[in-house]
C-alpha cells in the first residue's frame, strides 16, 4: 500500500467497467499529436486492464492556447492505430450509455475533452456522481492533474471504489524524497512564481548539499543582491528571501543572458560552475527551465540536460520545458525518472501528497 490507497493489482477486474482518468493533455499541431510521451506513460495501465478483461472508459482533458475547448480526436486517431477504441463525444449522452452497454471485455472507449463540462473544474458533485454511474470502479492514472480539485480527480472516487493506476503509483514512489536519499544531494529549481515555490525551497534548503535557483525565480534573488534587473520578471508579491540569499548552499546565476533589458537565461559560465557539483552528485532533483524556454532561450536548459545526462547520479526531473529539452536531445533514457507532472510534482514534493491521491485513501 502507498499512502493507504488501493493498488490496481489488488482487484479482480474481469468484466468490470473501469473509468480511468488519464492525462492526454498533449501538444497537437494541424490535427496531429506531436509529442505522445504522456500517452505512452498511460499505456501500461491500459494494457494491464485490457489483459485482465476490463471494459475501459478513458476520460481526459486537453488544453491549448489557440482553441478555447480543444478536442481529443487527434489522440483517438493515434490510439486507434493500436487499440480497439471507440470515440464518444458526450460521456453522459444516450450514445455513451448504449456504447458502454455493448462494450466487450478488453475494449476501450475514449470520451471527448472532460473540460467541456462546467461541472469538471467546479468539482460539481452531481456531475461527479453522473460520471461514477458509468462504471463499477475508478482508476486515477493522471498524476499531472492530481493537484486539481476537479470532478474527475477527486469527485468520482467518492461514489465508486478508487484505485491508483500504475503511473500514479510510480510517480508517488519516485517522488518520495526521504532521509534515505544519497548525498551529495543537488536540487535545481527554475521557472517563475517565487511566492508559490518558497515553501518548497524552505522544506529542502537544509536537506540538500546544493540548491541552484534559476529561471525567473533567480531574478528576485539577484535584485535582493543588488543586481540591476531592469525589466526582468520578478514576483509581484512581497516575499522575504534574505534567508535564501544568505544560505551558503544556494547558488544563483552569475553569467546572465540578456534580451531587451530582461534576463532571459543562464549562460555557459553557470553551467561550468555546476559541472563539478553535478558530476560529484549522488542524487539530483530538477524542475523548471533555467531560462525563458518558450521564448527560445533554451541554451542554459539544454546544456544542463546534457550535463545531468552524463552524471552517474540518480536523477529525478519534471516540468514541461524540462522534459522538452530532454526529448529534444534524445536523452530520455539517461535520466532515472522523468515525472509527467510540473506543478503536481512540485506540490507533491512540498506536501508529500496531492488532493487526487487523498481522494483514493481508504
Amino acid at each position: 500500500m502507498i499512502h493507504n490507497i488501493q493498488q490496481l493489482k489488488e482487484e479482480d477486474i474481469r468484466g468490470k467497467k473501469v473509468l480511468v482518468r488519464v492525462d492526454f493533455n498533449v501538444p497537437v499541431k494541424n490535427g496531429v499529436v506531436v509529442d505522445d510521451y504522456r500517452i505512452q506513460r498511460a499505456m501500461p495501465t491500459i494494457t494491464f486492464l485490457r489483459e485482465r478483461g476490463a471494459k475501459i472508459l478513458l476520460i481526459s482533458h486537453i488544453e491549448t492556447k489557440d482553441v478555447e475547448v480543444p478536442t481529443l480526436k487527434p489522440v483517438h486517431t493515434l490510439l486507434a492505430q493500436t487499440l480497439p477504441l471507440a470515440f464518444i463525444e458526450d460521456c453522459l449522452g444516450d450514445e455513451a450509455k448504449q456504447s458502454i452497454d455493448m462494450l466487450e471485455e478488453s475494449e476501450v472507449i475514449l470520451f471527448e475533452n472532460i473540460r467541456r463540462y462546467e461541472g469538471e473544474k467546479k468539482n460539481d458533485l452531481e456531475f461527479a456522481k453522473q460520471l461514477a454511474a458509468l462504471a463499477d470502479m475508478y482508476v486515477n492514472d493522471a498524476f499531472a492533474v492530481s493537484h486539481r480539485e476537479h470532478a474527475s480527480v477527486v469527485g468520482v472516487p467518492q461514489y465508486i471504489p478508487g484505485y491508483a493506476g500504475l503511473l500514479l503509483s510510480d510517480e508517488i514512489a519516485h517522488l518520495k524524497v526521504d532521509e534515505a536519499v544519497p548525498h551529495p544531494f543537488v536540487f535545481i529549481l527554475g521557472g517563475a512564481k517565487f511566492e508559490t515555490k518558497l515553501p518548497l525551497i524552505d522544506k529542502f534548503i537544509d536537506r540538500v548539499d546544493t540548491m541552484f535557483i534559476g529561471g525567473a525565480l533567480a531574478n528576485d534573488l539577484l535584485k535582493l543582491k543588488g543586481v540591476e534587473v531592469k525589466a526582468s520578471l520578478v514576483s509581484s508579491a512581497a516575499v522575504s528571501l534574505d534567508h535564501v540569499l544568505k544560505n551558503p548552499k544556494v547558488m544563483i546565476p552569475e553569467d546572465l543572458v540578456w534580451s531587451d533589458d530582461k534576463i532571459m537565461d543562464a549562460g555557459q559560465g553557470d553551467i561550468e560552475r555546476l559541472r563539478p557539483i553535478i558530476m560529484n552528485a549522488k542524487y539530483i532533483l530538477w524542475n523548471g527551465p533555467l531560462g525563458n524556454y518558450e521564448a527560445g532561450f533554451k541554451e542554459g536548459t539544454i546544456a544542463l540536460s546534457k550535463l545531468i545526462g552524463k552524471s552517474e547520479a540518480v536523477s529525478v526531473v519534471g516540468g514541461g520545458d524540462t522534459l522538452a529539452s530532454i526529448k529534444e536531445l534524445d536523452l530520455m533514457d539517461q535520466f532515472s525518472f522523468i515525472s509527467t507532472g510540473g506543478g503536481a510534482m512540485l506540490e507533491f514534493l512540498e506536501k508529500g501528497t496531492l488532493v487526487g491521491v487523498n481522494a483514493l485513501e481508504r
